[in-house]
């Protein structure tokens, strides 16, 4: 049967624009739908308008540390319908700078929501049409949750909607402990709003290692966050021309917005999966094996709709594994190994390996590396910021099994470092290699505080 298109991409995010273009170079005839951006939610309502906001929100420890450093900083202010306005025209660009990727490759693109009607044909519900597929890539990505329950009428926000604020919240009230809601934090409280953030759990960023999500709580509310932690929303209502947020724990707290940061879940409602037969597990998301592929032969899944690994570089390089595959005869598969990543609280987190409790778990003796400092730009500052940076050692075959850091430039730095965790390098070969001085990331190759693991 001659198909209309060899590949029909649901979902024009990073991985789905990936896999569509290096489907095409590999001489596939492909076609992409988008019921919103193109760029998906990276580009475009998540990770680049996010740091470019925390770049914007740094300002604000700058002027303060100048002086140290001879600088007189005269009377300043802060304007937010500048930067949000800014933004948005930076995202623009992107956006088009994505969709003459997808022109420059041959990729018909239909700006129109799509639907799976059934194996092999998806409907474009815009255009009232049916187009017949080879193949198709579920790339829908991944939307924000909120609690319904506790706001059944909407009055609070999403990270989705927190880049068209019409104006600054003088007071705004978070909940979540994850990465999200954390970052916003930080970028809120420098920017003036009065910030507390509400968590569930006992302590933030459950799933990092325990020394990082310590020294993030101590350095968020070091930045004058109020957190309040092991309590959840039970209401949200308008009171007095604020938000008023009951807890469960019986306090009342008021605010200007209320942000829901409570995490995301798989984008496949409406999606008609089910109409083809697709598996999708408890959560929602499609269930694939390690070739991206679902139980119905000619359909595939990447990126966050998967909710395997959530991140943006880990879905383009789930579309480039599927193109390879499927249209260069050339079998990839992902390694979720050694995957490193990056929380951008105010000073951010750096991490490439499992927990030192999930080292434990695993059954490693692991020895432990550590420094604590304060770092060098700090001391003229007149700042407290301190930098901690630790390594996992496998005792038996001297590897070094993960990296934790949490201060300036460890984003950065881990990048690099991911490269010799991935290499499977000893801590003789980290000591064996010259340091750069001045630096932080000199300690990485000096460290000699050793302990035995713990629980």
């Amino acid at each position: 049967m001659a198909y209309d298109f060899d590949l029909f991409v649901i979902g024009a995010g990073s991985g789905g624009v990936r896999a569509a273009n290096r489907s095409a170079m590999a001489g596939a005839k492909v076609a992409i739908a988008e019921e919103s951006r193109v760029g998906g939610t990276c580009v475009v309502r998540g990770c680049v308008p996010k740091k470019l906001m925390m770049y914007a929100s740094q300002y604000a420890d700058h002027f303060h540390e100048a002086k140290g450093y001879g600088w007189t900083v005269g009377e300043t202010s802060f304007d937010w319908p500048v930067l949000r306005d800014t933004i948005q025209t930076e995202l623009e660009r992107l956006t088009g700078l994505y969709k003459k990727g997808l022109e420059g490759n041959d990729v018909t693109r239909f700006d129109a929501r799509a639907v799976i009607k059934d194996a092999h044909t998806v409907h474009l519900v815009g255009e009232n049409r049916d187009v017949s597929v080879d193949k198709i890539l579920i790339a829908t990505g991944g939307r924000p949750t909120r609690d319904h329950t506790a706001d059944p009428d909407g009055l609070g926000i999403t990270s989705d909607d927190v880049f068209h604020l019409p104006e600054l919240p003088k007071s705004m009230i978070i909940a979540g402990g994850g990465y999200i809601a954390i970052e916003f934090a930080h970028i809120f409280q420098r920017m003036g709003t009065e910030v507390t953030l509400v968590y569930r759990g006992e302590r933030l960023l459950k799933t990092f290692d325990r020394d990082i999500s310590e020294r993030v709580e101590r350095d968020l509310v070091a930045s004058g966050v109020r957190y309040i932690n092991n309590t959840v929303f039970a209401a949200i209502r308008e009171e007095g021309g604020k938000k008023a947020v009951e807890l469960m724990n019986g306090e009342v707290l008021h605010a200007d917005q209320v942000l829901w940061a409570i995490g995301r879940h798989p984008h496949t409602e409406g999606l008609g999966a089910n109409l083809a037969g697709v598996e999708l597990d408890r959560h929602g998301a499609v269930i694939v094996n390690e070739h991206h592929q679902t139980n119905i032969e000619n359909i595939f899944a990447v990126g966050d709709v998967t909710n395997r690994v959530n991140l943006t570089p880990v879905a383009i390089r789930e579309g480039m594994a599927f193109a390879y595959t499927q249209f260069r005869d050339e079998p990839r598969t992902m390694s979720y190994d050694h995957i490193p990543m990056a929380v951008f609280s105010q000073p951010p987190v750096a991490t490439c390996g499992p927990s030192e409790a999930q080292c434990l778990e695993a059954g490693h003796e692991i020895d432990v590396y550590e420094a604590d400092f304060r770092p060098m730009k700090a001391v003229l500052a007149g700042t407290e910021e301190r930098m901690f940076m630790k390594l996992i050692v496998e005792r038996e075959t001297d590897k070094v099994l993960a990296c934790h850091m949490v201060g300036a430039d460890g984003p950065e730095m881990i990048q690099i470092v991911a490269v010799a965790l991935k290499a499977g390098l000893t801590k003789a070969q980290f000591d064996e290699t010259c340091a750069i001085h001045p630096t932080a990331a000199e300690e990485l190759v000096t460290l000699s505080s050793k302990r035995a693991g713990r629980a």
